[in-house]
């Protein structure tokens, strides 16, 4: 083990929204349900629930499958693209996310990019959908890619607009 292994803290942060039924889900996707299916209160030899949500539920990622035809799906996309540093800017922006205010964070290649907006405050509480959510705009994806940025997530349910 190298000096800096060993001095490096590793610290991880989940930001991973709960599971809870009810709660708020893209429209016209199947709701949030958990029940218990089986309960050791109830004499049962383990807790066991059941289930069932849309995949664009919480914290989720979408692959490039999701948007383009013969993209890579969850299953084929490198795991370095979900684990490991990230960095979180903060947006003030009222609407998205935009390349004038990223510009100044000196964006680099392969940086995994998390948007922290003020729909981690307000969203995740509701249960009714918000349209009026905080995006990525078109001209900031454009220079997130064209930075060759690994992953980009946000605190909502799309980084695109409604």
């Amino acid at each position: 083990m190298s000096s800096e292994s060993r001095t490096a803290k590793a610290e991880w942060i989940d930001v991973s929204v709960p599971l809870r039924s009810g709660m708020v889900h893209w429209p016209n996707n199947p709701p949030v349900n958990i029940e218990r299916m089986l309960d050791l209160e109830h004499g049962d030899a383990a807790n066991v629930s059941k289930i069932s949500m849309g995949s664009h539920t919480g914290t989720h990622m979408d692959a490039p499958l999701h948007f383009i035809r013969g993209g890579k799906s969850l299953d084929e996309m490198p795991l370095e693209a979900t684990i490991g540093r990230a960095r979180v800017i903060e947006v003030h922006d009222p609407e998205s996310a935009k390349p004038g205010e990223l510009g100044p964070h000196g964006i680099r290649s392969s940086e995994r990019v998390l948007f922290k907006t003020r729909n981690s405050a307000r969203r995740w509480h509701e249960e009714a959908f918000a349209e009026d959510f905080i995006y990525v705009s078109k001209e900031a994806a454009g220079y997130l890619a064209t930075s060759g940025v690994l992953t980009v997530g946000i605190d909502y349910l799309s980084v695109g607009a409604f």
